[in-house]
């Protein structure tokens, strides 16, 4: 049991150190505004969308943003089920 808690520290104090790089974030998504071309970052707040304008020089930056909220998502829920299995070898029935 030992060996099996220490390798799931191991992970997830790896996956502490890939979320402490994923938090130069976004949240949103990255759409076109229509006809006259540009773009705009949408994202829903208390059930209305809410949009911003993006600057011709920052939708390169946006984009990776927005791509690293998705990871962080992913690297939360990852760590939610992994804190749940070293909670149960802690302590056992």
């Amino acid at each position: 049991m030992g060996a099996g808690l220490w390798h799931l520290e191991q992970k997830r104090d790896r996956l502490k150190r890939e979320v402490a790089e994923h938090l130069d974030f976004l949240e949103g998504s990255v759409t076109t505004q229509g006809p006259n071309g540009g773009f705009i970052l949408t994202t829903k707040v208390k059930a209305k969308t809410k949009s911003r304008y993006i600057r011709v020089g920052m939708l390169d930056e946006v984009r990776v943003m927005t791509q690293r909220n998705k990871k962080l998502k992913q690297l939360l829920k990852e760590l939610s089920e992994l804190n749940w299995e070293i909670l149960k070898l802690n302590h056992p029935v």
